[in-house]
């Protein structure tokens, strides 16, 4: 069973302080590759964590960069139970009335597994939503899953558990490696491919060279 505190309102903090380190600041500048890239695990990954993984790149500055793998999938689960476990009342599912269906869960990264995110079309947007690029954007706050449960969410999503992270440095020297490939974040990879094809999908539509 899935257990988890989900989409807090901290998760939100979480990314903003990322990407509004120094408000009123000059824009930082342009890093490669941008947010809104997919990182494509080369063949040479191993990790467990990371194995035939695409990461869909939410942030990435000169001091650290955040992703969410896309084709992890750990199983689904009840939306009003996952909104009632975020309510700290998981024994009663039946607080979130009207609330119908089920969701796809993923692993997004191995760091804070606790925690929640969803990757959604940019037709919905409140105001703790991050927008990625190429229509793409991620909302921390269960409001978005409570909007699904009632139909009124995102025309397409991914909901995931936990997120990849990289200090300074560190993703551009992986990158370097030829540990990760970049490819563009086309909606329909993200949200529609089969997730057994979109490691290989992703890796066929690379940017950079093996």
């Amino acid at each position: 069973m899935l257990r988890t505190r989900l989409l807090y309102p901290a998760v939100a903090a979480l990314l903003l302080l990322l990407v509004a380190r120094f408000p009123g600041k000059a824009a930082a500048p342009a890093v490669d590759p941008p947010a809104g890239q997919l990182l494509v695990a080369s063949a040479t990954i191993q990790d467990p964590r990371f194995y035939h993984s695409v990461i869909l790149l939410l942030h990435h500055d000169q001091n650290s960069a955040v992703g969410i793998i896309i084709n992890r999938p750990l199983g689904e689960r009840p939306l009003a139970a996952l909104l009632a476990a975020a309510d700290g009342k998981p024994g009663k599912p039946e607080a979130e009335a009207g609330i119908t269906g089920t969701i796809r869960v993923f692993f997004g990264g191995p760091v804070e597994p606790q925690l929640g995110f969803v990757v959604h079309t940019a037709d919905y947007h409140l105001p703790a939503t991050l927008a990625v690029g190429g229509g793409l954007a991620m909302t921390a706050s269960k409001d978005v899953l409570r909007a699904i449960g009632h139909h009124q969410g995102p025309a397409k999503y991914l909901f995931a558990l936990g997120y990849a992270g990289w200090g300074a440095g560190q993703l551009e020297g992986e990158i370097a490696r030829h540990d990760w490939f970049t490819a563009a974040a086309d909606p329909d990879l993200v949200f529609d491919a089969d997730r057994d094809t979109v490691w290989q999908t992703a890796l066929a539509r690379r940017t950079r060279e093996l």
